[in-house]
């Protein structure tokens, strides 16, 4: 059994550099359910460290915990100690026996790269910063590619958008916004970045100017189903068109993208809104 030090350091290194891990804790439970409150499980996609008892409850977790790791998962879950998952207010209060376990996924903070340091780059670095992401902003130009001109903790990189992007470490918990000046910096952006493997590449503007862009590099050979993975025109359809409206739009396509949902207003009258005002 791992003990408390080693599950620290587990968790501490996954959010330094990773593996990301799902770590599944014991929160609650039916009185006379033989489980021990803070009992810790991390979940990694191979292997498991610590144990919340074992059987059938132990296997359903991890199971669940494998799930959530792709989609970045923090969720408080009910499960019957036979393994059931339990969905629904309803149906927890009619269960006989309950476990609460909260699954939380830890890995290093999602990194969000900004393609265009204008008005439109700056909010969007700004609303990610405060979301927790490591921002990198890329501009050629001085006078947008410099520490003074971002009030947030940001990497700030001047250069040539073809060489730093070459460098740039792109994951799968990368995401790329491509707001730069005009559609052929845009369209070298993508040529380097479309297949790299991002967990999100997005690109402003027009419908006719996007076309081309992704014409242009279907025509060159790119992988199409790279292209077709192209998020533009970038962001949620809320009427943004402020920059800082245009910020909340595309970080909320990629809150979508990594945590899921169904991206439309939770309440009633919400939904209604919105179905009259297409």
């Amino acid at each position: 059994m791992a003990s408390s030090a080693e599950i620290a350091r587990a968790l501490l290194i996954a959010a330094r550099e990773g593996p990301a891990v799902a770590s599944c804790t014991v929160m609650g439970a039916t009185d006379g359910v033989e489980v021990a409150l803070g009992a810790k499980m991390l979940v990694y996609e191979d292997r498991n460290l610590g144990e919340i008892g074992g059987g059938p409850l132990e296997a359903a977790v991890a199971d669940f915990g494998r799930r959530a790791i792709p989609k970045h998962l923090v969720q408080t879950c009910a499960f019957t100690p036979d393994g059931e998952l339990v969905e629904g207010r309803r149906a927890i209060e009619a269960a006989d026996a309950i476990v609460e376990i909260l699954v939380e996924v830890v890995e290093p903070a999602a990194t969000l790269l900004v393609v265009g340091g204008g008005h439109v780059g700056l909010a969007v670095g700004q609303l990610g910063a405060m979301l927790g992401m490591e921002v990198a902003i890329i501009d050629d130009r001085e006078d947008y590619a410099n520490e003074d001109r971002f009030p947030y903790e940001a990497n700030v990189i001047c250069g040539d958008f073809g060489d730093e992007l070459e460098r740039f470490p792109i994951t799968a918990n990368t995401y790329i916004v491509l707001v730069s000046r005009g559609h052929k910096v845009d369209e070298l952006a993508l040529r380097t970045v479309a297949e790299r493997g991002a967990g999100y590449v997005g690109m402003i503007g027009s419908k006719r100017r996007t076309r081309t862009v992704l014409q242009h590099l279907a025509e060159e050979g790119l992988d199409p189903q790279a292209l077709d993975k192209v998020f533009t025109p970038i962001g949620l359809d809320i009427g943004a068109e402020t920059p800082e409206e245009i910020a909340v739009s595309v970080l909320g396509e990629i809150i979508l993208v990594r945590r899921g949902g169904g991206a439309q207003p939770m309440s009633e009258h919400g939904r209604m809104l919105a179905s009259i005002r297409r």
